[in-house]
């Protein structure tokens, strides 16, 4: 069996940790924050939401997004910067935005979408994990307020099938918390089996039962500086600010950070930061929060309880890497949230979040190999990397050992 270095703390790499452990290899994982999961791990939706994966990238897209960064409280913001990293992966984004190259992406993800749903099965029994992440298996409600645009995804729906197509009527009777909106609501689109959990809750329990595991090494607050390489430059271990690790195989599953770590290796990534944001706001007494895990469509926000607690989560910023608050955007996330669900949680106590979530053009994440021996990619999950992961760590350590994918990784490699 080989011994293994996964680099990156968040829900990938935690979950590709484990998955190189259950296939008998040695496994440190090296995480440059003193906790693991304080990324793009730490307040995102909390969706496992294995159905509902259309990549942003399709026909319209460029149109609609104009729409959006002339409305002030619309879901994109847009600050061109000097960068090639930005306009190259704008020019291969707006090439992505076509109709068959949507529907081909989105099968290939309903793919990895259904084997992840069985790979999270099969660790949350084998982690006993219990109550602690929180999950529950609501199903998932998207809500349309434009009559034009719900009859076109309507249509679509397949009688018997896992999606339902619901009225006003019936989307108010299946999540009464909606009976308090202010919005307008066309109908929705029902699917069953989707859960939520708490993605940081995860991290932190997984975290656990890998360190009690005695092929398994965490080194938390190191910062990978480098790779060491042979004579042949295949890639040996890493170098960090504590030392070096000796490897056979290194996983790359830092997020947004893969990026430059595989830059000096002459692995252009193509990843870019979405920036997201997020509210998790508490339930008490009196309040009337959504069941159902929901999205609005046209708004491009998300609710889902979290235990106690609402998490609602949205935005597209385009805007480099900058984590930061910006008090205007969350300003705006309030005013929406309160005219949808204004009775669902005390938003004056709200805590706010931003993110980075590292995405690539067209959607897909980037797994396998990466053109230099001894590297393997984890990377480019963009808003979907909790409903990823279980497949996509499943997926490379089965690489790592040597073995064929379990799925076919076409459009899902470098």
């Amino acid at each position: 069996m080989k011994h293994c270095v996964v680099i990156g703390g968040g829900v990938v790499g935690l979950t590709t940790a484990w998955a190189l452990l259950e296939r008998g290899h040695g496994v440190t994982l090296v995480e440059r924050d003193g906790e693991v999961a304080l990324g793009a791990s730490r307040a995102n939706g909390g969706q496992l939401s294995y159905r509902y994966v259309s990549p942003l990238a399709d026909a319209g897209v460029p149109l609609k997004a104009l729409r959006w960064l002339l409305d002030p409280d619309g879901p994109l913001r847009f600050k061109p910067e000097a960068s090639w990293a930005q306009w190259s992966w704008l020019i291969a984004f707006l090439r992505n935005c076509r109709g068959p190259v949507n529907r081909l992406t989105t099968a290939r993800l309903l793919a990895l979408g259904a084997y992840s749903q069985a790979s999270f099965q099969r660790l949350h029994a084998e982690a006993g994990l219990g109550d602690a992440i929180a999950l529950r298996t609501p199903g998932k409600l998207v809500m349309y307020r434009k009559a034009a645009e719900f009859a076109r995804v309507a249509s679509r729906v397949q009688p018997g099938g896992a999606e339902q197509a619901l009225s006003h009527d019936d989307c108010v009777a299946l999540e009464p918390a909606l009976a308090d909106t202010e919005a307008t609501l066309a109908g929705g689109i029902f699917t069953a089996g989707e859960a939520v959990a708490d993605c940081h809750a995860f991290c932190g329990e997984l975290y656990a039962r890998l360190s009690a595991h005695n092929g398994f090494r965490g080194r938390l607050a190191q910062r990978v500086t480098g790779f060491k390489r042979d004579a042949q430059d295949r890639v040996t271990g890493v170098v960090t600010d504590a030392g070096e690790v000796g490897a056979d195989a290194v996983i790359l599953a830092a997020g947004l950070h893969s990026r430059a770590l595989a830059e000096p290796l002459g692995i252009r990534l193509p990843l870019y930061p979405l920036k997201g944001y997020s509210l998790t706001a508490p339930i008490t007494a009196g309040h009337r929060a959504p069941e159902v895990s929901v999205t609005d469509f046209e708004k491009k926000i998300l609710y889902a309880r979290i235990g106690q607690q609402l998490r609602v989560a949205a935005m597209v910023d385009l805007v480099g890497d900058d984590a930061r608050l910006d008090a205007g955007r969350l300003a705006s996330l309030q005013r929406s949230v309160r005219a949808t669900f204004p009775n669902a949680a005390d938003y004056d106590q709200a805590t706010p979040w931003a993110g980075l979530r590292p995405a690539t053009p067209s959607g897909a994440p980037i797994l396998g190999a990466s053109g230099v021996p001894g590297l393997w990619l984890n990377v480019g999950h963009g808003a979907l990397g909790f409903t990823f992961s279980f497949a996509t760590a499943n997926i490379v350590a089965e690489l790592v050992s040597g073995r064929a994918s379990p799925l076919p990784l076409d459009g899902l490699s470098l």
